[in-house]
């Protein structure tokens, strides 16, 4: 009983933090968003998104230098697939999410063409130094870009915060002090995961569970706590352009950043196995497409997008395990993915959109 006493501690410490620095981090970026008059949905798809996104970098830089490739591509290809499926159903559980029109018609398909030119660069079953360079400087491409199309919005912006000049010129005053939440905000994400994850493999050990398992489980669903935490925390307090930029960002920042720089400092480039590109990659590029057709029904993921979204997380991490544990039954789940999983997914959206088209022509009516 001595033995888990230490670890569940660790488990509650973190869990704690991981709520205090998601609400820090939520409340001092909307408030710097208001005061500098900039989108919410820009702060939260490079401050937020690259901020909760920096134990992914850590974890996958350690790995490339010490030559573990496996850890640094699945790390990014299962953060990846967690933070749309996990997070973005989580918080739409929470409350539908409306997506701004620029995620729509601008970063969502960005994330889809970076998505496929990583697929891309894998098939030759490695990510070189010039294709991880050609991934970093698109990273800096896509930060220019957002700070440009904040500029334009800059009108917009003070336009809608023209009511609340008077409590902009009091923020405007504690700029440091939005900033110090920020920080202390991701400091504190930072710590809670590590402890929440150092706990938590500590008692799995302990009970016996194979270090596979924990691997495929806790530790990859570890890093990407902060974006869980941030994004279901931003649609509690009604930031819904922070959730869901957090996640389209640190989508973005994972494949451009994480995997760009892993593949410049690794000797070789990043070695993808075979697994990686017949599966994994294929479901990473999937997740990004099936945002689309998502987003664009009505400009909003509604709960039951939500709770479809986090279903498949669930499917999906069962088929890793069960597939790694019991190599037998995985053609037999291989098939029911391909004959039962897609066909009803598809046929979820196609409806989705028609019934999208069919209110708007509907609406479009009543107004005429």
């Amino acid at each position: 009983m001595g033995e888990l006493f230490w670890p569940s501690v660790g488990i509650a410490a973190g869990l704690v933090a991981l709520v205090v620095g998601g609400e820090f981090l939520v409340r001092g970026a909307s408030l710097l968003a208001r005061a500098m008059r900039i989108s919410p949905l820009v702060i939260g798809l490079t401050v937020v998104a690259f901020g909760t996104s920096a134990p992914e970098l850590g974890v996958s830089l350690q790995a490339a230098l010490t030559g573990a490739a496996d850890v640094a591509v699945g790390n990014v290809i299962g953060s990846n697939i967690l933070n749309v499926l996990l997070i973005l159903g989580l918080a739409a559980l929470v409350t539908p999410l409306i997506v701004s029109s620029q995620l729509i018609r601008i970063d969502v398909p960005i994330l889809v063409v970076v998505s496929g030119l990583m697929w891309y660069f894998s098939l030759d079953l490695n990510i070189s130094r010039l294709e991880g360079s050609l991934l970093f400087i698109g990273l800096i491409s896509y930060i220019v870009f957002c700070i440009r199309q904040s500029r334009k919005e800059k009108r917009v912006i003070v336009d809608e915060f023209e009511a609340e000049l008077p409590v902009l010129n009091k923020l405007n005053s504690s700029r440091w002090l939005q900033i110090g939440f920020i920080i202390v905000g991701l400091i504190l994400l930072g710590l809670g995961s590590k402890w929440l994850v150092s706990g938590a493999v500590t008692i799995a050990t302990l009970w016996g569970v194979s270090e596979l398992v924990i691997g495929l489980t806790i530790v990859a669903a570890g890093t990407s706590l902060p974006e869980v935490v941030t994004s279901v925390v931003a649609s509690f307090r009604g930031e819904r352009d922070i959730a869901v930029g957090n996640v389209v960002g640190s989508n973005l920042f994972n494949l451009m950043c994480v995997l760009g720089l892993s593949s410049i400092i690794a000797p070789t480039g990043i070695m993808v196995s075979e697994t990686a590109l017949q599966f994994d990659i294929p479901i990473m590029f999937a997740v990004a497409v099936v945002c689309l057709p998502i987003f664009f029904t009505g400009g909003v993921i509604s709960r039951a997008e939500g709770a479809m979204l986090t279903f498949y997380y669930v499917a999906y991490t069962v088929f890793l395990i069960t597939s790694a544990t019991h190599p037998d039954v995985n053609s037999r789940l291989s098939v029911v993915f391909a004959y039962v999983v897609i066909p009803l997914t598809l046929l979820t959206i196609v409806y989705s959109v028609f019934a999208s088209v069919r209110s708007a022509q509907v609406h479009s009516e009543q107004v005429n």
